[in-house]
């Protein structure tokens, strides 16, 4: 394989860039807007990091504010 065209990231990584857990993450990448992975690996699975923060900005909206936020 060549050059890897930016970080990546594997499983908990996205769990914690979703802020879902574990069963969510698993029904959200099989979503098919869902960016495919980079790559499979042997256990486990990796996704370009700008793809999937591409897909949440476009997919997830902002989540309410408990009104604490320091602005």
């Amino acid at each position: 394989m060549g050059e890897v065209p930016g970080p990546l990231v594997g499983p908990h990584e996205l769990q914690d860039l979703l802020g879902v857990s574990r069963t969510r993450m698993r029904q959200l990448i099989r979503y098919p807007t869902f960016p495919a992975p980079f790559q499979r690996l042997h256990g486990t699975t990796v996704w370009l990091r700008a793809e999937v923060e591409a897909w949440i900005a476009e997919h997830r909206p902002p989540r309410p504010t408990d009104g604490d936020e320091a602005e």
